[in-house]
């Protein structure tokens, strides 16, 4: 099966109809340019709120399914594509996840994944507003492959890939927000990318599928999303990447080209689960 990857890169604003309504349209212009598989950023509803600590930015959250993936759901349906959409979601008082949601070509929410690994670094005051997940790493089966969602700093967790990977997962989708404070000069933001990408190419290598990573652009605040959302192959070999402006990053991912992949490099087949 060969499918149409497509990333949205974009920045997002305080008005959140307004982001709904521009990401609506980017996802309309992606289907048309035959994108099967479309990825949202994390929490591409709002800016990056978990910059500071501030309760007022739990009214943000809403249930899932709900609004957002219903409105998506739509959009799905009449596009006959894929879209990979995170949502803050609120699952009763005081409990919260930073959550995906897989909604199938048909429309259908086939389920959500929710964060497991949440940051609490300066301007990334995920603990304040997440709680860490508790429905384990999943894979969903959707008309243009077999998913698994995981989310910004799950990227740097091993496990999390191998673990999604191990349940059949074609290609592992990362919707992300990362970027540079303002104390950080560009040789460290340099090496920060070049960082974040090698250690996704690496589940990619590790695990031999595909590996895609949205990140959103823009300053806000403290903090200057970098962009660079990029897919790779199941030897880390990146396919498509972006800058750190808006766009859509187009890859297309032959996911019968796995089964061959790990046939030549059977990691899989040669992990000593009784040693570690």
């Amino acid at each position: 099966m060969t499918t149409q990857l497509a990333l949205i890169q974009t920045s997002s604003s305080s008005d959140r109809e307004e982001n709904l309504k521009h990401t609506k349209n980017l996802i309309c212009k992606a289907a048309d340019n035959g994108g099967n598989i479309i990825c949202l950023q994390e929490l591409f509803l709002s800016p990056y709120f978990c910059q500071f600590v501030d309760e007022k930015q739990f009214h943000l959250s809403e249930s899932v399914p709900g609004p957002t993936t219903e409105k998506l759901g739509e959009l799905a349906k009449q596009n006959e594509c894929v879209i990979i959409a995170p949502v803050f979601e609120r699952q009763a008082a005081g409990i919260y996840y930073n959550t995906v949601a897989v909604l199938d070509a048909d429309g259908s929410c086939l389920g959500k994944y929710r964060k497991m690994h949440i940051p609490e670094d300066p301007c990334f005051h995920e603990k304040y507003y997440f709680t860490p997940g508790d429905l384990g790493y999943k894979v969903f089966k959707t008309k243009f492959g077999t998913l698994g969602v995981l989310i910004c700093y799950d990227q740097w967790y091993p496990e999390a890939a191998r673990l999604t990977a191990l349940q059949g997962a074609d290609i592992l989708i990362y919707p992300t927000a990362i970027g540079s404070l303002p104390h950080e000069n560009k040789k460290t933001t340099s090496e920060y990318i070049d960082a974040w990408q090698t250690i996704q190419r690496s589940h990619a290598i590790a695990n031999g599928c595909f590996v895609a990573s949205t990140n959103r652009v823009g300053i806000e605040d403290d903090i200057d999303f970098w962009g660079n959302s990029f897919v790779c192959g199941p030897f880390g070999q990146v396919i498509n990447k972006g800058g750190t402006n808006e766009e859509i990053i187009y890859a297309e991912c032959n996911f019968d080209t796995i089964e061959p992949h790990r046939q030549n490099w059977p990691f899989f087949r040669d992990r000593r689960v009784d040693s570690y």
